[in-house]
């Protein structure tokens, strides 16, 4: 099983990044995925979640209106497209997919990836 997020980087206030988590060794299609971010000194956080289908979303009222998750089952990708970024959206970014495989609950985490906000 892997998860492996890309697209993190140094942007300026105000601009954009488009994260993505690449999974594979599990059926992705069956499996809730959800970003989370640790920013330094401080305890992680949901910022964004999205159902197996991608029929559902949910985010964090920090995050809301800014960013969107959606995904690719075909790909077994899913991404996070983050826009007016702030300072305080500085963290290291990590996927997590969360589904049941031979009727046990299942978490996976990605490693992550670094977002900084600066100007």
């Amino acid at each position: 099983v892997q998860l492996v997020e890309s697209g993190g980087g140094l942007v300026q206030p105000g601009g954009s990044l488009r994260l993505s988590c690449a999974a594979s060794g599990f059926t992705f299609s069956s499996y809730g995925m959800t970003w989370y971010r640790q920013a330094p000194g401080k305890e992680r956080e949901l910022v964004a979640g999205i159902d197996s289908t991608g029929g559902i979303t949910n985010y964090a009222a920090s995050v809301k209106g800014r960013f969107t998750i959606s995904r690719d089952n075909a790909k077994s990708t899913v991404y996070l497209q983050m826009n007016s970024l702030k300072s305080e959206d500085t963290a290291i970014y990590s996927c997590k997919a969360a589904g049941k495989a031979a009727g046990r609950w299942q978490n996976y985490w990605g490693q992550g990836t670094q977002v900084t906000v600066s100007s």
